[in-house]
């Protein structure tokens, strides 16, 4: 299980704001995300790079999956093990019921 960010989501949306309002300011994208990185407190550059990057394939700037697109894999991903558990039940207890089926029974 994924643990979850230090940083609030407020914090992140921020943070990718600052760096595109800077961006300007700096010679490349990477020193504008070290200075907003370090003017946050943010521990690293790259985690604010992620971020960015995210950020940009979540608006349709850049290709790659968004974040909803990840986490309704990640749900349906969840809901095919939670079926396979319970097919893998389903199967063991029609095992079970025809072998009571087949077992010879005495009559009184």
């Amino acid at each position: 299980m994924a643990r979850l960010s230090p940083y609030p989501l407020e914090l992140r949306k921020r943070a990718v704001r600052m760096v595109a309002e800077v961006r300007p300011e700096y010679d490349t994208e990477w020193s504008a995300m070290k200075a907003v990185a370090a003017k946050l407190g943010i521990g690293t550059t790259e985690t604010l790079r992620k971020w960015v990057r995210q950020d940009q394939i979540d608006n349709g700037a850049r290709p790659g999956v968004t974040t909803d697109e990840s986490a309704q894999v990640k749900a349906l991903k969840k809901e095919v093990a939670e079926l396979r558990r319970a097919n893998e039940i389903l199967k063991a207890a029609s095992a079970f019921f025809a072998a009571e089926l087949d077992r010879p029974h005495l009559r009184s």
